[in-house]
Order: C-alpha cells, then sequence, then structure tokens
C-alpha cells in the first residue's frame, strides 16, 4: 500500500531568518542518520518504529509517511487515510466540538450503520431500530472508532456518500479487524514526538513551519494544549503519547497494536488480489444522504469552482461579489441574484446547448456553423471525452457559450478573455476550459498574447489571474504527486513569464483538478522572481467558499 504523504514547501511562507534557522536544524537532523549519505533526495530528519519525517532537498519539502511495516488499513483502496489523520489531531485537540460535528451526521450515520449491518447480516433493518441505535452509541464508547467516524464524515461531506466496505467503516465489531486503530494510535504519538522536536504545525494533512508564537495555525504544535482529548483516549494510547512528553507508562488495558505487513502481508495482498469492487459513484446517491452545513456564507469575496450542480439549483448563497471559476453547472442552472465574475470552464460547454434534442429548432441556430466540427460533434455524444480537441481560448465558439451564460446569470460578468476592475484590483478573466498538455505551446501563446491585449500599458493596477484549468504547472495548486500531474505543463515561454514580472500580477485562482478543500485552498508559489498566491476552492457540502478578500488583503500589506 503506497504511503500518503504530508508536505511542507520549506522557504515558501517564513521570513528569511526563519528559513535559515530551520535549515540548521535540518542539517543537524540529516547528521543523525547514516543512511542519509547514501540518499541523495529523501533525507530521514525523524523516524520511529512505524513513521518516518523526511526532507527533499530537491523540491525542500517535508513529508510524513509511515515507515515499510505498518498498514494503514485492511479495507481495500481505503482513501480515508487524510482524513482520518485530520480527525485523529482535531479529536486531540477539540474532543467537543468533534462531538458536535457527528452528531449533527445523525440522520446520515443511522442510515450508513443500517446499510452496514445489512452488509454483514444480510437482514434489513430500519433507522430507527434498535440495532442501529445500538451501533450508533458504540462510536461514542470507543475514542478510536469515533475519530474514525470523524474522518469518514468529512469524507462524505467533502466527496460525497461512501458506499463500499461500509461494514469495516461504521461497525465497532468488524472495524476492530481493520488495524487502524493501532495506526492512529502509533500516528498520534509519532506527529507528538515530531511538534515537540521540531518547530512545526501538523493538521493531519499538512506540515507548516511556525515562524513565531503569534497567530500559530490551526492544528498540532509545540505549544498545543492536548489534555482535552488525551485524556479520553483509551489507556495505551494515552499512555504512549505520554511517553513521547517523557511521562511514565501505565499497565494496558485494551490492545491497540498496529496491523503489520510483516505478520498479514500475504492476507492482505490476497485480499485486495481477489477484490471485487463494489463503490458506486457519490453522486448517484448523494439524494439518499441529507446535507447538514449551511449553503450560505458571507465571504466579501466568494472564489468556488467545479460546482457541478446537477439539480437546477445553485447550491450556494453568497449576497457579496462571488469569482465562479467554471464548471457550475450541469443542468442548466439559472440564478438570477447572485453577483460577481463567471469564467469558462469544461462543462459549460455542453450545459449551454439547447435541451431539445430536435437541431431543426431556432434554438440550435447559433450552434448550427459547428456541427461538422469533430471536437463539438464529441461534445456532443460525450462532453467528458472531448478535451483533447478542443479550440484554444479566442475561438468564437466560446462567444456563444459567454452569451448563453449571460442569460442565466444576469447579474454576473461573464468573462471571456476580457478584464474587469473591482475595488481596485483588475480580474483577468482567461478561457482555459482544459489543460491542452498536448498543445502546450500553442495555448501558452494564447496566453501571453492575450494577457499583452487586456493588460495593455498600465503597470500600476495589481492583477488577479481567473481561470477554469490552471494557466501551467508553476501557478498550479496540483501536487507533483498527484496522478494528473504532468511535468510537461510546465511554462516553458519566457515572454509570458516576463509578463508576470513586469506587470503587478498578486496571484491566480483556477479549479478544474477537484482538490479537497481540506487539502488547502491557497498557497503562496515564487514564480518570475516574485511571490505569488494560488488559489483553488473546489466546492463540497463543506466547502461553499474561500474568502479572496482576506488574501488580498494580507498580500497588499506584504
Amino acid at each position: 500500500m503506497k504511503s500518503k504523504k504530508n508536505e511542507l514547501k520549506v522557504g515558501t511562507f517564513q521570513e528569511p531568518h526563519k528559513e535559515n534557522q530551520l535549515l540548521q536544524i535540518l542539517d543537524q537532523r540529516i547528521e543523525l542518520y547514516p543512511e542519509n549519505k547514501r540518499r541523495p533526495i529523501n533525507k530521514t530528519i525523524l523516524c520511529n518504529e512505524y513513521f518516518q519525517l523526511t526532507y527533499n532537498v530537491r523540491d525542500q519539502t517535508m513529508a510524513i509517511s509511515s515507515r515499510g511495516d505498518l498498514v494503514y488499513s485492511a479495507i481495500p483502496y481505503d482513501t480515508a487515510r487524510n482524513y482520518i489523520q485530520r480527525a485523529a489531531i482535531q479529536y486531540l485537540l477539540h474532543p467537543t466540538e468533534v462531538r458536535t460535528y457527528i452528531e449533527s451526521h445523525k440522520e446520515n450515520l443511522e442510515k450508513y450503520l443500517m446499510l452496514s449491518l445489512f452488509q454483514t447480516t444480510q437482514q434489513k433493518v430500519a433507522e430507527d431500530s434498535k440495532e442501529v441505535k445500538q451501533a450508533y452509541q458504540a462510536i461514542f464508547q470507543n475514542p478510536l472508532l469515533e475519530i474514525q467516524i470523524l474522518g469518514r464524515l468529512i469524507q462524505h461531506d467533502e466527496t460525497g456518500p461512501l458506499s463500499a466496505n461500509l461494514a469495516g467503516k461504521f461497525l465497532f465489531s468488524e472495524n476492530v479487524k481493520t488495524g487502524i486503530a493501532g495506526y492512529i494510535s502509533e500516528y498520534l504519538a509519532f506527529v507528538v514526538q515530531v511538534t515537540q522536536s521540531l518547530p512545526l504545525m501538523i493538521d493531519g494533512q499538512q506540515i507548516q513551519l511556525i515562524q513565531n508564537a503569534v497567530d500559530v495555525p490551526l492544528g498540532l504544535h509545540y505549544e498545543t494544549d492536548i489534555t482535552p482529548g488525551l485524556a479520553l483516549l483509551p489507556q495505551p494510547v494515552k499512555q504512549r503519547i505520554e511517553s513521547v512528553l517523557v511521562v511514565s507508562n501505565q499497565e494496558n488495558s485494551i490492545n491497540t497494536k498496529p496491523l503489520l505487513r510483516s505478520e498479514y502481508g500475504a492476507e492482505l495482498s490476497h485480499l485486495r488480489e481477489n477484490y471485487i469492487a463494489h463503490s458506486v459513484r457519490p453522486d448517484t446517491i448523494a439524494n439518499h444522504f441529507k446535507n447538514v452545513h449551511s449553503n450560505e456564507n458571507k465571504n466579501l469575496i466568494n472564489v468556488i469552482s467545479d460546482i457541478h450542480a446537477k439539480e437546477g439549483d445553485l447550491p450556494i448563497v453568497n449576497h457579496n461579489f462571488n469569482l465562479l471559476i467554471g464548471d457550475i453547472s450541469e443542468s442548466h442552472v439559472s440564478n438570477s441574484e447572485i453577483e460577481g465574475l463567471y469564467v469558462i470552464g469544461g462543462h459549460e460547454l455542453a450545459d449551454s446547448l439547447p435541451q431539445e434534442h430536435d437541431k431543426q429548432l431556432e434554438d440550435w441556430d447559433k450552434w448550427r456553423p459547428y456541427f461538422k466540427e469533430r471536437w463539438f460533434q464529441e461534445l456532443m455524444l460525450d462532453s467528458d471525452e472531448q478535451w483533447h480537441s478542443l479550440p484554444l481560448g479566442d475561438h468564437k465558439f466560446y462567444s456563444v457559450v459567454q452569451t448563453e451564460l449571460q442569460k442565466r446569470f444576469p447579474k454576473m460578468r461573464i468573462l471571456n478573455n476580457e478584464v474587469y476592475t473591482y475595488q481596485g484590483i483588475r480580474y483577468v478573466g482567461l478561457t482555459i476550459p482544459v489543460v491542452l498538455i498536448e498543445r502546450k505551446q500553442a495555448q501558452q501563446k494564447f496566453i501571453l498574447q492575450t494577457l499583452k491585449r487586456l493588460l495593455k500599458d498600465d503597470y500600476e493596477t495589481p492583477i488577479v489571474i481567473l481561470s477554469h484549468a490552471p494557466l501551467f504547472n508553476e501557478l498550479s495548486m496540483l501536487s507533483p504527486q498527484s496522478s494528473a500531474y504532468s511535468k510537461q505543463y510546465a511554462c516553458d515561454n519566457d515572454e509570458l513569464e516576463k509578463v508576470f514580472q513586469d506587470y503587478p500580477v498578486l496571484g491566480v485562482v483556477h479549479g478544474h483538478h477537484h482538490i479537497p478543500a481540506s487539502s488547502r485552498r491557497f498557497q503562496k508559489v515564487t514564480f518570475a522572481n516574485k511571490q505569488l498566491f494560488v488559489v483553488c476552492s473546489i466546492y463540497s457540502k463543506i466547502n461553499t467558499g474561500f474568502d479572496l478578500s482576506q488574501l488580498l488583503e494580507s498580500t497588499n500589506r506584504s
């Protein structure tokens, strides 16, 4: 099972002297491990029996990963590791809030428990049955299961309902066989050890350098009070963490031994090889679950993308200024109240076509010039398969799409390679529906020419660039570890880089890659010899938008 990693870009956020201090600490740590002499890139900084903290000298990133013998989960293709790691830390810090979050999902949990009991017994039970009530109460009697349930619910709220292997995920009787409880125990012990040894914040997904004691980010760090959650954890887990804090051990009361590959490797491999996937697409069962979160936010400049609304309604409410970064609708959504800017994504293309299938009707007249185009024919047949052949963003077709979107969102300004000034910021909306790696040079030439045409000779007004797909790798939130990442999509146009040098570009906003909000909604990167922000705010039930105004304010201050 491939280890998941939590990364810190060293030198991204900190002041120069803080960066130097950290690098000195890293150098000292590297010297402590002789194996680092034969490791040219990934250097061990700290490790124990089950986990390690490494530093990538090439990318200047730090990562926590499980070591070879530790198994996160016996459930095949379990994708919740990062969610459960985050849940473990949140439980340690805020157990009361964790309980409140879980209880707010009671109706959904009862549905999951009902389905889990059916998977184990093949007997149908009602959501209000005695068996479901007992399984629900069991969650709060087992802190390590409660942590996992929190992680599963966050995943549910961010990526959609779960369907596979529910019994092992939600029932205590089945969950004890998965090994996740032991993984959580050892993970918490290690991250406490790391944060006591280095000035880092860890929230289960990200690792961030702490610059000073003021405005410390949310998460686990050296000044965190962990006593609220520590007191509630099972005695062996509490002992393990306390031993890291140099507190004497006590007698174990329950078994929290992690699942080791050396003991169960063959059995786990056999289970995975013979596994028959029975999961279903989350969006096909979403209507069976209740959304317990508010769809309204009060962000002053609200950034959201990739809503893919299928019910004909916009599932967010914001009465201020919105930036809709493409792939908003798949059901001809219209909204006469929402205000702001909108850039065209890939799914807008098919969603803008008439709903009537009779192409002889008048509604099809504006689309008729493209009927013979192969890319348009593919768009009509399957909107998810035509990306590679789409015309570049200066094509007249996008003007027709723009006109249709404008009818449905009358108070939005649809930016099709246009610029709009709001509160002293020039927002440049580029039409980049998808990442066109095969035609990268042509696409970057289009971006260059469009930026030059729009920005002209104004070298004073700050600029934010909006596009559905990222401009190129250097200004993308997509991780190099992602399977969707391509090294070929890097910027290799010197003139384009010079535009970023010459003009006061503050940052860029994109969507497209469906990066979960919990993976971070913004970061700061260095490109064209300046620091820029990159924002990617993908819609989910727990993310109805990111407030760009706060980031703009902090960027202007710096």
